[in-house]
């Protein structure tokens, strides 16, 4: 418990030093941000006996993001936030808890690059043995947490352990997901039948690309599909978003985009993720149909900068900074 107050503490010092706004934004939410790939839990306002005010449901945040950029539009700034997150339906094990800390900061006028090189300055600061209150360090992170950090692009990554090329596969427009298919067969995964290109590029990456990468240094994985949707700004190419994620000792940690700040792109996103919701998803939650307008430009032309974010497992970076096999090791109360 010292060792995660003082790495909590150093993260702290490291944004406040640049100057970043630390907010601090409700855990409940009346609606929520449309993500297919997460479920949520889901909470009700009681109204006191005799009360007129109605009673409503809220839903437990898996980000801050919903509220940070919100902040962005208004106070045009950088930010940074620490706080409880909830995903519901995840396995519960050595790298999950249904409740965890996230790390989430976004930096103005940048790009996902840039961000890059920013969290890089942060393992720089947090790794220091000439700053106070590091005594958290283990023998084990001399590597594995050094930066800089080793860049590989998706593109790179399927062609070096999948063997083959990832945008000319999923480009076969007419036979799309059966070219996929037929990479997963001679990959031995053994694909049920139907599955879209994305969920085989998940299946894919998951089983056969994920588990090279556990190397002697943390791993950015660069550019990732833009047939898989996210809320990053597409590449001139089309093909690929600026995205990275950020795995070390072969633990997925952290999730950057250079923020999508087109109106009508959000607008899109938010529709297509709704309908995908409201299909498949174990607990459904209301979605602000006018988020996408605080992209839209307001009074005297302000407008949402441009801007970089990342979303950072806190607890997994406590995890590997103090040599803990799994994170209920530093958890004050794991869930199980």
């Amino acid at each position: 418990m010292h060792k995660r107050a003082r790495i909590i503490h150093n993260v702290r010092s490291f944004f406040c030093g640049k100057e970043y706004l630390e907010t601090d934004t409700p855990l409940l939410a009346p609606n929520l941000i449309p993500e297919s790939c997460l479920e949520v839990f889901e909470t009700r306002r009681h109204s006191p006996i005799g009360s007129l005010i109605p009673e409503k449901s809220y839903w437990l945040i898996p980000s801050p993001e919903i509220w940070m950029k919100r902040l962005i539009r208004q106070h045009q700034t950088n930010l940074f936030q620490i706080c409880k997150c909830f995903r519901n339906g995840e396995a519960i094990g050595r790298q999950h808890n249904s409740e965890f800390t996230m790390l989430e900061y976004y930096t103005m006028h940048a790009n996902y690059l840039d961000s890059l090189c920013l969290t890089e300055e942060l393992f720089a600061f947090l790794l220091n043995p000439n700053h106070e209150n590091q005594d958290y360090r283990t023998e084990k992170d001399s590597n594995c947490l050094t930066p800089p950090f080793i860049r590989i692009s998706i593109e790179e990554a399927f062609w070096q352990w999948a063997g083959f090329d990832l945008f000319k596969t999923s480009a076969a427009y007419t036979d799309a997901s059966g070219a996929m298919e037929e990479e997963a067969i001679r990959l031995g995964l053994n694909p049920v039948s139907g599955l879209s290109v994305p969920e085989l590029y998940d299946l894919i990456f998951i089983h056969v690309v994920e588990p090279n990468l556990k190397m002697e240094r943390p791993v950015a994985l660069l550019d990732y599909p833009a047939f898989v949707p996210c809320l990053a700004k597409k590449s001139e190419d089309g093909k690929t978003v600026e995205r990275w994620e950020l795995y070390i000792d072969g633990i997925e940690l952290a999730n950057c985009f250079s923020e999508e700040t087109n109106a009508e792109e959000v607008r899109r996103f938010f529709e297509s993720e709704k309908a995908e919701k409201e299909k498949c998803a174990l607990v459904k939650h209301d979605v602000d149909e006018n988020y996408w307008k605080i992209f839209l430009p307001g009074k005297n032309s302000v407008t949402f900068p441009p801007c970089s974010g990342v979303a950072m497992g806190l607890d997994r970076l406590i995890m590997l900074l103090t040599g803990c096999s799994a994170i209920d090791g530093i958890l004050p109360f794991p869930m199980e």
